[in-house]
């Protein structure tokens, strides 16, 4: 029997792609001290490997598809088949990125100011490339941890460091200076497994429910009744992805009505149904929103 060889991100990104995959039909359970976790799929083997290496291991078929960042994609430099963006937030879609943090009190205002200068980074190649083009010279090291602190206690004298909010950045009294790049997790798989057909079909069935239900993470679906007199005036309240499903009901004056909606306008939405002349609503869970 074919196997497909997954590999999931140790780390920040571990426990949000064990849920997403529990979202999209795959159980995986692990104990923590192992790093091969058990799938309820006889189709796939799973290995938990660091988002910093995953691109690597994809590339040179140790694994046929994973999860991790572009940035370690650029890092590595691999050549992998990026087969689908992902964003794991249920809340927002911002997108992670790499800046150039100075002191709040330093003079350095600019990437230029950078010339001659130390900085301290996870992200080595990636940033030695990237001052490299604009023609300014840096001195760059790899950071084992505790990165800010390192800028924070002035034993250089800028970081390139991830973010979302910069908040944390704000409250160590750092300031950003440049944006580097934005990136978010992809899902990737190795070129030779892309073009076999099996693996193609199950990275493909992967694919699409992975970001089903990543399209149902945060909206519920919405069931209600309404009067022919009253249709009009419920239909212009109701969000849907494309246009809400209407029904006609053993009675021809009254219709039932289903759509999708964002969870953070329901409380508002349902009284003003009400009120319109919605009867019989009835809210419910998704788990995947598929096409």
């Amino acid at each position: 029997m074919s196997v497909l060889k997954l590999g999931i991100p140790k780390g920040s990104l571990e426990n949000s792609t064990i849920d997403l995959f529990k979202r999209a039909g795959w159980r995986i359970t692990y104990d923590s001290r192992s790093y091969f976790p058990d799938i309820d799929d006889p189709e796939i083997n799973c290995t938990l490997v660091r988002a910093q290496e995953m691109s690597r291991y994809v590339e040179d078929g140790h694994l046929d598809l994973g999860l991790t960042g572009i940035d370690w994609i650029m890092e590595n430099h691999s050549d992998v088949l990026a087969v689908q963006d992902l964003v794991y937030s249920k809340v927002s879609t911002r997108q992670a990125r790499w800046v150039l943090v100075v002191r709040d009190d330093s003079p350095i205002r600019s990437i230029e100011d950078m010339e001659g200068k130390h900085i301290s980074t996870e992200l080595v190649a990636f940033t030695k490339r990237y001052f490299s083009e604009k023609k300014i010279k840096v001195n760059v090291e790899f950071s084992w941890g505790a990165t800010e602190a390192k800028v924070v206690d002035g034993l250089v004298d800028a970081v390139v460091e991830v973010t979302e909010t910069g908040s944390t950045i704000r409250a160590n009294k750092l300031r950003i200076v440049h944006e580097l790049m934005r990136t978010n997790t992809q899902l990737i798989a190795n070129h030779k497994a892309f073009a076999d057909p099996w693996k193609r079909k199950k990275i493909e069935q992967i694919r699409t429910l992975l970001v089903g239900s990543l399209l149902a993470m945060g909206k519920v679906g919405l069931k209600l009744n309404v009067s022919r007199a009253d249709l009009e005036r419920v239909m212009a309240l109701l969000p849907s992805l494309k246009a809400p499903t209407i029904s006609t009901l053993h009675s021809e004056d009254w219709f039932a009505i289903e759509s999708v909606i964002d969870t953070g306008v329901v409380r508002d939405l349902i009284p003003q149904l009400l009120e319109a002349g919605a009867q019989g609503i009835i809210e419910y869970p998704l788990n995947k929103v598929i096409g």
